[in-house]
């Protein structure tokens, strides 16, 4: 049989983390899920890279993995199991992909409970993976969304996802037993639902910070005023100083999403000319000219 790189399998060096593992595998999985990808080879290297998670992400099987790769096997090449590998070694399986595993990986660590030969295994349901979309102000506050799935088959089921507070665009939520069936006894695999955000009229999301434009008067701009402004968590007042340009931005501290340390929101100024409606105003614009003879504002 072949010896697997697993490291090579998961794109990741030897002295890899275990976050650096896990980050690795969701995005080798999410690309490669049969489920999202239909091109030919997907579904193998799906199985591949479950495999290569199974091994690593067990600091007992990876010490014995270890060991076996430190006398120079590599991807590819020929190996046999040294003495007395192959009898399970006490390894317990986790939930990693459906636990459909090669002979490489069987005669190292020993087959899932109830594999013998010629018997149908415990198999795990594969994860299903889909997106929920929530609101800003559902991220800020947390709280409860109902998601509606359409199975294989077109049975639709609803389920009640619950949102953290602080949850940001890309991240996934685990709902434990919500995917695909086991087979021969085994668990149901997991649904995995990333999260994205709804665009938000008030505010544009950076990170965990939020942007948020202020109109203001050119008096207000020029003479400084206080002005209320809205946040995810209801306005406050904001001290606008005199002089300020168009395209500034002031700090709320502490406005943004939820978090260690949490966001702030950003306020941009953004300065509107009321439009001369009658001779008065137009009066009024031809005095401020004259007043400010020689500004450019294109300088």
């Amino acid at each position: 049989m072949e010896f697997k790189d697993y490291y090579d399998i998961l794109g990741v060096k030897p002295d890899a983390s275990e976050t650096e593992i896990k980050s690795a595998y969701r995005k080798l999985a999410r690309q490669y899920h049969p489920d999202k990808n239909k091109e030919p080879g997907a579904e193998e290297r799906f199985k591949a890279i479950n495999e290569a998670n199974e091994a690593l992400r067990d600091p007992e099987k990876r010490r014995a993995y270890d060991q076996l790769r430190a006398g120079g096997y590599r991807g590819g090449e020929q190996f046999r199991p040294p003495p007395g590998w192959g009898q399970g070694g006490g390894f317990e399986f986790g939930d990693s992909g459906d636990g459909d595993f090669s002979d490489f990986f069987e005669s190292l660590f020993g087959r899932a409970a109830g594999g013998t030969r010629g018997q149908p295994r415990p198999r795990r349901g594969r994860d299903v993976q889909a997106q929920v979309q929530i609101d800003l102000q559902t991220a800020f506050d947390g709280g409860r969304t109902r998601l509606a799935l359409q199975d294989n088959s077109g049975h639709e089921r609803v389920l009640e996802v619950k949102i953290p507070a602080g949850i940001l665009p890309g991240q996934v939520i685990r709902l434990g037993g919500q995917g695909q069936p086991g087979a021969a006894g085994g668990p149901n695999g997991d649904l995995l639902l990333e999260v994205a955000i709804r665009d938000d009229p008030r505010f544009r999301l950076e990170g965990r910070n939020v942007l948020h434009v202020l109109p203001l008067a050119p008096w207000e701009a020029a003479l400084g005023a206080t002005v209320p402004v809205p946040t995810l968590a209801g306005a406050v007042d904001l001290r606008i100083p005199a002089g300020s340009q168009a395209g500034r931005k002031l700090r709320l501290k502490g406005r943004g999403l939820p978090g260690n340390p949490a966001g702030d929101q950003l306020v941009e100024l953004s300065i509107r000319a009321p439009a001369a409606e009658n001779e008065a105003q137009r009066e009024a614009y031809e005095t401020l000219q004259k007043q400010f003879e020689g500004f450019d504002p294109r300088a």
